[in-house]
Parts: C-alpha cells; sequence; structure tokens
C-alpha cells in the first residue's frame, strides 16, 4: 500500500509541476489544461484515501522538503483528506518555514475548497512577521476573502508592500477611495505602487489611471510592460500605430511585440512580418500575428526547427542557469515568404480601426469564447480585460484550478451583459 501512496505523491509533484506550466503555455488551452489538472486531482485524491498511513509517512514529510511543488502537493492532501491537527501543522510551516516552504504551501491554501481557512487566514493578517502578513493577505486575495476594512487600512500603510497587496485585491476599489486616495498613489514614489494603482484604477474606469498608464508606456520605469499591453488593447488605431514605432528599439522589441498581439489592429500585422526573419523575435511576430489574422503557423507556414546543436562541453556549461524554457520556446517559427502570400490574399478581409481576434471582430461574445480557446499563455490578459471592459463584475481567476474558472465564465456568459470594445479614452470617466 506504501509502495502505491508514494506513487501518488510522485505523480502528484510531477503533474504539479506541469499543470502550473500549462498556466502559462503558449501550447495548453484549456482544455488540454483540464486534462492535466483531472490526472493531478486523481493523484491526490489517491493520497487522501491513504487516511493516517499516508499523513504521516509521506504528506507531513512533503511539507519541509525543498521541492515546492511537492511541498504543495502534500498541503493540498493534507487539507483535503485530514482533520485539524493536519491543518495545525500545515499551519506551523506556512508560519514559520523557509520561504520555499511558505510560498508552496500558501499556493496549496490558494486552491484548496477547506472552509476552515478563512478565520485562521484573517488572523495572520495581524502577526507581528510582516512576510506572513503579506503572505496571508496574498491567499485570501486569491480566494475572495479580504475584509474589505482591512483592505481600506492597508491601501493607507506606511509600508509600499501592504498598499500593493491591497491594491492587487481581486475586487474593485470601493468609491470613496477611488475618489480620495487614488490620486496620491497613482504618484506615489514608493517603489510598485503608482503601478499597482494605475491597473487598479483601469478597472475601476478612471481617466486619471489611463493617463498615468499612457505615460509609464510613453516614458517607461517599472510597470512598462504591462502598460505597454494595456495601451494595445485599450488604445485606438494611433496608439497601436505608435507601439510599431517602438519595434525600432531592439530591448523594447520583444515586450512591444508581445502587447501588440492584443491589439487585434490589421495594421498591426502588417507590421508583424517585417520581424518575421528576426531570429530573436520571428516568434513572438508570428504570435502576434496570428493572433490578429487567425493564420494557423503550421504546414508551410512554419520553419521546420534546425538540428540540436551540439553539447556544450561541462567545463564550458553555466551550471546555475535556469533550464526550464520560458513559454515563448515552444512558439512556431514563421516563414515569412509563405506568411506574406495569404496575408496579400486575407487582407482585403480586414478593416482599419476594427481590432480581431483569430480574424473576427472582437466584441464581448468573442472575449469571453477567447477564454476558453486561447492559449493559456494569453489568457491571463485577455482576463485582464474582461476584469477592466466590465468595470470588475466579471474576474476570472486564470491561476486557479479550472472548475473555479470554468463557473466564473460561465457567470460571465450567464449575465448577458454587452460591454463597449472601443478605447478606453472613450469609455472613462474622470
Amino acid at each position: 500500500m506504501m509502495d502505491v501512496l508514494e506513487e501518488h505523491l510522485d505523480e502528484a509533484t510531477f503533474l504539479w509541476s506541469q499543470w502550473e506550466r500549462a498556466l502559462v503555455s503558449a501550447e495548453c488551452d484549456l482544455q488540454a489544461t483540464t486534462r492535466r489538472e483531472e490526472r493531478l486531482l486523481a493523484h491526490l485524491d489517491g493520497l487522501v484515501v491513504g487516511g493516517e498511513s499516508a499523513m504521516s509517512e509521506l504528506l507531513l514529510p512533503g511539507l519541509t522538503t525543498d521541492e515546492s511543488e511537492r511541498i504543495s502537493a502534500s498541503t493540498f492532501a493534507l487539507l483535503a483528506g485530514n482533520g485539524a491537527p493536519a491543518l495545525e501543522k500545515v499551519l506551523q510551516v506556512f508560519d514559520m518555514g523557509e520561504a520555499v516552504q511558505r510560498t508552496a504551501v500558501g499556493r496549496a491554501l490558494e486552491l484548496s475548497a477547506k472552509n476552515e481557512l478563512e478565520p485562521v487566514l484573517r488572523r495572520r493578517l495581524a502577526a507581528d512577521d510582516k512576510a506572513l502578513q503579506l503572505m496571508a493577505f496574498q491567499v485570501l486575495a486569491f480566494r475572495g476573502e479580504v475584509p474589505q476594512e482591512t483592505r481600506k487600512e492597508w491601501l493607507h500603510h506606511d509600508d509600499a508592500e501592504h498598499v500593493i497587496a491591497a491594491l492587487r485585491d481581486v475586487r474593485p476599489l470601493p468609491r470613496d477611495i477611488v475618489n480620495g486616495l487614488l490620486p496620491q498613489l497613482l504618484v506615489d514614489p514608493r517603489s510598485g505602487v503608482s503601478g499597482a494603482a494605475i491597473m487598479a484604477g483601469l478597472v475601476c474606469g478612471t481617466r486619471m489611471a489611463w493617463n498615468a498608464c499612457r505615460r509609464v508606456a510613453e516614458e517607461g520605469g517599472p510597470g512598462r510592460r504591462q502598460c505597454l499591453v494595456m495601451l494595445a488593447l485599450g488604445g485606438d488605431e494611433q496608439d497601436s500605430e505608435w507601439l510599431v514605432g517602438l519595434l525600432r528599439q531592439p530591448k523594447l522589441r520583444p515586450d512591444v511585440l508581445w502587447a501588440l498581439g492584443f491589439s487585434g489592429q490589421s495594421s498591426v500585422a502588417d507590421a508583424c512580418l517585417e520581424w518575421m526573419d528576426d531570429p530573436q523575435v520571428a516568434a513572438l511576430a508570428g504570435e502576434a500575428f496570428s493572433a490578429i489574422t487567425g493564420l494557423k503557423l503550421e504546414g508551410e507556414y512554419q520553419r521546420v526547427p534546425e538540428e540540436t546543436e551540439a553539447l556544450i562541453p561541462l567545463e564550458q556549461e553555466d551550471l546555475d542557469a535556469n533550464l526550464v524554457p520560458p513559454p515563448e520556446a515552444s512558439l512556431p517559427i514563421p516563414v515569412r515568404s509563405t506568411v506574406e502570400a495569404w496575408w496579400r490574399k486575407a487582407r482585403k478581409n480586414f478593416e482599419r480601426g476594427i481590432r480581431y481576434l483569430r480574424g473576427s471582430r472582437l466584441d464581448t461574445a468573442a472575449l469571453l469564447a477567447a477564454l476558453e480557446r486561447e492559449p493559456m499563455r494569453r489568457r491571463h490578459v485577455l482576463a485582464l480585460e474582461l476584469y477592466i471592459r466590465s468595470r470588475g463584475a466579471h474576474a476570472v481567476q486564470t491561476r486557479a484550478f479550472m472548475g473555479r474558472q470554468h463557473a466564473e465564465l460561465a457567470a460571465a456568459r450567464a449575465a448577458r451583459t454587452s460591454f463597449s470594445m472601443g478605447p478606453f479614452a472613450k469609455n472613462f470617466g474622470n
């Protein structure tokens, strides 16, 4: 029996890692990620069935390893199948463990369905340990359980990290905060505060937040990558053309191409062609082009990968290098000539000034459908757009288990609301 339980934990550890990677994958969509998650949950259920034996011999020791996925899997299984003693052990690691252990336990707490977590996490918001306070707030925010009075207190906190955490809570800011405190936070000199205030302000539909977002996109500084994305999806055709101009700056080119893929403008598709021959950004240019036009980069439109380079001698190898490839590493490399030939024929079907997604006009229904079909890597931005355009009415937590995501998408569809997909400047108030 113990051999079977060990196999469950080993598989759950591996699949937890694979599932987290799927959430940012350029290849996986919601359906593929759901299948991966189902396998993960099956092994976690196997550990729950193991009862006391699994808890004492595998799961409790699993909390103290240095492998984050094993800690998360052990925590989740302990919370799912055991009572107060297991929760107490989990909280001991959450309270006093090393940073990697706390973070991994926190991730499992975010995903756990255990109802008893809210009160014990709330108590930790008043802990002497600042790191514990912030971690508890993060978990509660992910679960949508931060007390509103606590959030308001944190928004006025002297510590920047507390303010940033409160700004990033999943709910829109209270109206009195928007009218009173937000203007100060948008120009706050503390590191990271103004960037978080911009995103919170955009959800509330405030023009001052949009203007601040523009300034960061134009002038640079922390948070510029996200502001470039906001300018692409919330700007007009002129904004897209301005972003295209930034492609002449090599350091900005990857971030700008990522942003332009959300603009939906046919003029951007034209610009992407130019960079399909650049080995540094060809894949990103192809991703943006495909997102706008709907052309699948496969067959004649995809470059055949070259032979793997020879192994680097051990004495020259960087042993500290991150061996996990970034999500964009799996993107197809376009063949510019064939893509360009296709575009010459298809171009007539695209109107200037209209936003497109996969070749179709982007409206409310198309945005909701995209959250079910688009690669996981792109869904985080699309969910943010839904959240902003709905003024915080429809939040899809794209790092949650699929059951929650499907329920949040179903609620958004059932609401049958339609909101403007036009430029933010036309829809935002003062």
